[in-house]
């Protein structure tokens, strides 16, 4: 990548990362190989909205001179999307049948694995960066889940997009982790609560470009403490992207920039017996191959 070169997006597979550096907002193209991140030629307004100052775009704009990734602090891509969250409930089959068979399914009545797609959704305020802090507040729940899930980041909005053109709706891809309070997702009848207390979107730790990975045929793995918890590939979704996006735009008109999170394999903590919840002191590690890491340790609000 020649610095001070406009980047193409067409012609090169890219990682877009949110940064603070020297006290700054960034954005920036990574590059994984030697640990550096590129800042693209933004004014401090664009970088504010992170990733998504790059939609729409040609090409990207001029890099300036590397700095090493160690040096900066990740955000999440997007750091404050504009809206809630999509998110995509019971999405891989074997999934669907440990969370039925949990006991803290409002759906299960309607059968283990659902005939349409399931859309809930997160507020924006869950969003955190990676490494940073999931809180976990005992007056409120100690029934806390981990969700390793690939998210799309929407290019072109739409309303009523058809499933063979929504892939060409997609700018990019990144991971969120859709932690949950399993007992305040029980108790009610809808899933927000319990999806959406403060710190449970941990998002990273960039984005990828569409064309950089793909999607229907992409490892997606979760380990606790080191321990694998989830370990499938993007392949086994129930219901394909082309088919969520299509779902949630009937009607819906879908904006430049939203996030859809696709669903999380089996392994979750409520699928063991006894459930393995998360507690303080533990560490989530979320990867997903062509994307990276997203790594966020546990801690206790108010500690």
């Amino acid at each position: 990548m020649n610095q001070n070169k406009p980047i193409r997006e067409s012609e090169t597979h890219v990682k877009v990362a949110t940064y603070q550096y020297n006290g700054q907002r960034h954005v920036g193209i990574v590059d994984v190989a030697s640990g550096t991140v590129s800042p693209l030629d933004l004014s401090a307004d664009e970088a504010q909205r992170g990733a998504l100052s790059l939609i729409g775009r040609p090409s990207l704009p001029a890099t300036g001179a590397a700095v090493a990734l160690d040096d900066v602090r990740l955000e999440a891509p997007v750091p404050r999307p504009a809206r809630n969250i999509f998110c995509v409930g019971k999405n891989y089959f074997d999934h669907a049948h440990e969370f039925s068979n949990s006991g803290f399914d409002s759906s299960a009545a309607k059968g283990a694995v659902p005939s349409e797609p399931i859309i809930f959704s997160k507020v924006p305020e869950t969003v955190v960066g990676p490494e940073e802090t999931v809180l976990i507040d005992p007056d409120v729940s100690e029934a806390i889940d981990y969700e390793a899930e690939l998210a799309i980041i929407i290019g072109n909005g739409g309303r009523g997009i058809a499933k063979d053109k929504a892939m060409e709706h997609i700018w990019g891809y990144t991971i969120v982790n859709d932690v949950t309070a399993r007992d305040l997702q029980g108790r009610y009848s809808q899933w927000l609560v319990g999806k959406s207390q403060d710190t449970f979107c941990p998002m990273g730790p960039w984005a990828v470009t569409a064309d950089e990975i793909d999607v229907a045929d992409t490892a997606i793995r979760c380990t606790v403490n080191g321990e694998l918890r989830q370990d499938s590939n993007t392949g086994l979704l129930i219901f394909d992207i082309p088919t969520i996006i299509a779902t949630i735009s009937q009607g819906v008109t879908l904006m430049p920039g939203d996030v859809i999170a696709t669903g999380t394999p089996a392994g979750v903590g409520i699928g063991f017996k006894p459930p393995k919840y998360l507690v303080p002191g533990d560490v989530m590690e979320v990867e997903i191959d062509g994307i990276g890491t997203l790594r966020n340790t546990c801690g206790r609000w108010g500690a």
